[in-house]
């Protein structure tokens, strides 16, 4: 079976939004739109004066339209630019475009404007290059009018024209560089790999002031006359307000009502302590006649229980049962891995403001088409009447990018009852973390079998779940054939030479929302085909590295690996009671592999040092492509060994982080990342650590132990 990106037209976009609500869903490595743009319609935008701003003391902004949540989008993005633009570095200020789609889309997701899926550089990479060109074209026309000579004689060097021994700054030509015509992008001539001054080497990062407490997130604004909003969401999923009781919280000092909307109840004050005091006084009564009663152990039974049934088929080929059946040896595996909540450092929040005017919104939004499609009508507005103000944001891994804009929407629904007044809704990390939109949980079941000469002759996967995008708008274009993509994707089309597969998925039903969540399935379906493999080396008594290559069917992939294995010193002995593990993996059109090396102390681990090798294309800033596989490794070391989360009887355990445990700093280990060398368009990085270092470790344990531990975490 195979899934093919579909383009997703600016009608058809328009239509699914105006028949949901507002909702909308785009899913991390949606199958939308990457390749290819609908027939007739604009395929980018290369206007430099919608991204850059000239000033007459030579500072030079750029805005840029993927959203800064600590990944290095000001800092990647900004050097596209100032590298065709020839920009001096201590010239460039970066800030958020705001929300506008038309001017800001994502190139890979068709008419929407959003971050997500590791595509914010790689689909921007060509545009902001042509943007910088278009704009220093625009400056040479300026200055070849001003001197009299032609554009063609003149050059440009760290923010400067030169005509001989005369020179202009850009801030000189700022005004008559930005009222010339925009060349056609025919005309523009990109730099040639070899004169990059930026591509390609690390720089200082423009996304300032966050260690000195200068940089503004959501929780930090302050407008005139705001009222801040406090929620009680319901403690069980799909219940409903049925009584609120509260006279006392009315009468607190500070207070300016207590609300309902769509999915509880408000207090809302003028200060975060006022409301939060008065919250406490408010006694909610709630009709749970269609709640959720999800118990998450009978939940991992059910979803056992499924794969002993014939699931929906997501891959086949060859004759597996027969294969298997003359198998000189065979393996078999459960994985579980739990509920997830994202636990981003700057909790869900968003400031509205409502008049007979519109609507105003600010918040570190990761797609504001779906704030702004969703307030639009919520209200009865027309979107242009919705201004979206994006800010940076505390951390997302997935959350903020939400189908149907959840805690935007709550801000909008309560700030409409104070009229003309900004109200900022907070949740607080208990509320947010009960809030719902975890990362689903899976089930997985692995066969699979060697011949006498130690090679992979049959696969057989079961995958049992809830999908992401089940009852959304855009589950037409992420479900096929009953399967959702983000529930496979990693476990089809393995990238080893098995000729004989069955992949059979069994979709759960609940009323627990789910979410991607950073690397999304990746996280289950790595850790399920790196494991089973290595299991399979072993018992095949293979080397678990020569095992991979000799299966190996893509050269950069094998390359990853051997470039692992020969930095992490593969084969060495660690001594008594520590191990080390390898897996590899394809995610987001890059390839990472993983050398864990761990100690063991019974039921006790600590992941010692960690080897990664990327091939990520062009590392346009190889300290950001560093940063960000050590922060995915750190992420996904945290539902490796601590994190999970639980419902009882609908009721969600976990609140905080004294009971969601995350990795803190002293479980991080010892990284080492190498970038291969690479004149390919630049890939995702955000992501494809985040799912490998799960298996990585497993293999690490079994090396130690001859145990291969598959119940996620390892340390509950």
């Amino acid at each position: 079976m195979m899934f093919r990106r579909t383009g997703l037209s600016r009608r058809r976009f328009l239509q699914v939004m105006g028949g949901t609500g507002g909702a909308l869903v785009l899913g991390l490595q949606l199958p939308l739109a990457r390749a290819e743009t609908p027939s007739g319609e604009q395929p980018q935008n290369w206007d430099p004066n919608a991204f850059i701003t000239l000033y007459p003391d030579n500072r030079v902004e750029i805005l840029i339209k993927h959203l800064e949540m600590g990944q290095g989008a000001f800092t990647g993005l900004a050097m596209l630019v100032a590298e065709e633009l020839d920009a001096a570095w201590d010239q460039l200020e970066a800030k958020p475009a705001p929300g506008n789609a038309a001017l800001y889309n994502n190139l890979m997701w068709g008419p929407m404007q959003g971050t997500g899926g590791s595509t914010g550089l790689s689909s921007s990479y060509l545009q902001m290059r042509q943007v910088g060109a278009a704009m220093r074209q625009m400056l040479l026309a300026a200055a070849a009018a001003r001197w009299g000579v032609s554009a063609s004689s003149l050059r440009t060097e760290q923010g400067r024209i030169y005509n001989g021994e005369q020179s202009l700054s850009y801030g000189e030509l700022a005004e008559a560089a930005q009222s010339q015509a925009i060349p056609e992008t025919a005309s523009l001539a990109l730099k040639d790999t070899k004169d990059f001054i930026y591509i390609g080497k690390p720089q200082r990062r423009l996304d300032l002031g966050k260690t000195t407490g200068a940089a503004v997130y959501t929780m930090d604004l302050q407008l005139p006359e705001m009222l801040t909003a406090l929620v009680i969401h319901p403690p069980r999923f799909g219940a409903k307000v049925k009584e609120v009781d509260s006279e006392k919280a009315k009468s607190m000092p500070g207070v300016a009502g207590v609300v309902t909307f769509f999915n509880g109840v408000a207090v809302v004050a003028d200060s975060f302590w006022q409301a939060k005091k008065a919250l406490d006084q408010v006694k909610v009564s709630w009709d749970e006649a269609e709640a959720e009663r999800l118990d998450t152990d009978a939940m991992f039974a059910e979803l056992k229980g499924l794969t002993q049934q014939q699931g929906l088929i997501a891959e086949q080929k060859g004759d597996s049962d027969k294969a298997m059946a003359s198998a000189a040896k065979t393996v078999e595996l459960e994985f579980t891995t739990p509920f997830l909540c994202h636990a981003t450092m700057e909790p869900m929040n968003c400031v509205a403001r409502v008049d007979k005017d519109g609507c105003e919104l600010w918040s570190g939004f990761q797609m504001p088409t779906v704030e702004q499609m969703g307030a639009a009508q919520m209200l009865g507005l027309k979107p242009e009447q919705v201004k979206v103000n994006v800010l940076i944001a505390g951390s997302s891994f997935g959350r903020r990018a939400n189908p149907v804009g959840d805690y935007g929407m709550e801000c909008v629904d309560i700030a409409r009852q104070f009229p003309g007044r900004p109200v900022k809704m907070i949740r607080t990390r208990e509320v947010d973390t009960r809030a719902g939109w975890y990362r689903p949980a899976y089930y997985n079941r692995v066969k699979a079998g060697v011949d006498s000469e130690g090679k992979v002759v049959a696969w057989q996967q079961h995958i049992a779940g809830k999908r992401v995008t089940e009852g959304t708008p855009f589950a037409e274009f992420m479900i096929h054939d009953g399967i959702d993509h983000t529930s496979i994707e990693g476990a089809v089309d393995l990238p080893y030479a098995i000729a004989n597969t069955n992949i059979l998925v069994h979709n759960h039903s609940h009323k627990v929302p789910v979410l991607w969540w950073r690397a999304v399935g990746h996280n289950h379906t790595a850790l399920a085909k790196e494991v089973t493999m290595d299991a399979l080396a072993r018992t095949a008594g293979q080397d678990a590295v020569a095992f991979r290559l000799a299966h190996g069917t893509n050269p950069r992939y094998d390359a990853v690996l051997n470039l692992a294995a020969e930095k992490a010193g593969w084969g060495k002995d660690l001594g008594p009671n520590r191990g080390m593990g390898v897996a590899v993996h394809f995610s987001f059109e890059s390839y990472v592999a993983l050398v864990a090396e761990v100690s063991v102390d019974g039921n006790e681990v600590r992941v010692d040092k960690v080897t990664c090798a990327v091939d990520c294309g062009l590392a346009v800033d190889p300290d950001v492509v560093a940063a960000q596989m050590e922060g995915g490794i750190g992420f996904g070391l945290g539902q490796v060994l601590f994190s999970k989360l639980e419902l009882a009887d609908g009721k969600v355990k976990q609140g905080n982080f004294n009971n969601h445990k995350v990795a803190r700093m002293r479980d991080m280990p010892e990284i080492a990342v190498h970038i291969m060398p690479s004149t390919e368009p630049p890939t995702g990085v955000g992501e494809p650590a985040t799912g490998v270092i799960a298996p990585a470790v497993v293999n690490a344990i079994a090396d130690a132990t001859g145990e291969y531990r598959t119940q996620m975490p390892l340390m509950s």
